[in-house]
């Protein structure tokens, strides 16, 4: 497999309350190759959150430079960064962030409408990511009516649904129970074999990183495999 994402010398720096600095991250280098699950580790407050939204092109860096897929992405515009994530990226976060409002299936189709896929694939690929995550008989449930697994299953089927290259996950299975937990880390698996998925995910829990390719580990912003 190729390197599909690689950081060089990323450094962050906040400014807090009292005028003071904060280094968030410091110095970090890390590579991913192709078809890789990727676990970044680290108790709170160490960088996780940081480095993975500058990993999305969510955030700049202070200092370095990303190249995800050939380009360096820390030197685009927001207009291009947009794109980026709108085509080759998709994000789970440990909130979900369904609209609660829309149906399973309506919240799957609207980020395939974001896209720009057109009707007819919009519903076949819509329908069929909710499949394969096992609820093709909630489709029609609001994420109020799903337990918090299923509405993270939800989120998943989003964000496969435009077939991205790379998924950011952040604390994707902090909220749920063990055996939920690794189911869905068995669903970024199936994804990463049927679909040629790169999957980076922040997690404290050491099951979870048990099945991951790579561990990467974060403390005070720096970092170490």
């Amino acid at each position: 497999m190729s390197v599909i994402l690689k950081a060089s010398g990323i450094s962050r720096r906040f400014k807090i309350g009292d005028g003071s600095i904060v280094n968030a991250l410091q110095g970090v280098d890390l590579e991913v190759e192709g078809g890789q699950l990727v676990c970044l580790r680290g108790r709170s407050g160490s960088g996780k959150t940081t480095l993975i939204n500058i990993l999305g092109a969510l955030d700049k860096p202070d200092e370095g430079n990303v190249v995800f897929d050939g380009r360096d992405i820390t030197s685009l515009s927001s207009s291009q960064q947009d794109a980026l994530r709108r085509h080759d990226m998709a994000f789970v976060f440990q909130s979900v962030a369904l609209m609660s409002a829309m149906t399973a299936y309506e919240n799957v189709e609207f980020a395939l409408r974001l896209a720009g896929v057109p009707l007819l694939q919009r519903k076949q690929r819509a329908r069929e990511c909710l499949t394969r995550v096992g609820l093709e008989k909630r489709m029609t449930h609001r994420p109020g009516e799903l337990s918090g697994g299923e509405q993270q299953r939800v989120a998943i089927a989003r964000a496969v649904s435009h077939k991205p290259k790379i998924v950011f996950a952040d604390e994707p299975t902090a909220a749920l129970d063990t055996p939920t937990g690794m189911a869905v880390m068995k669903l970024f698996r199936d994804f990463i074999v049927s679909e040629g998925l790169t999957v980076v995910m922040t997690t404290h829990d050491e099951a979870m990183m048990e099945l991951a390719d790579k561990v990467y580990a974060l403390e005070d912003g720096k970092l170490s495999v």
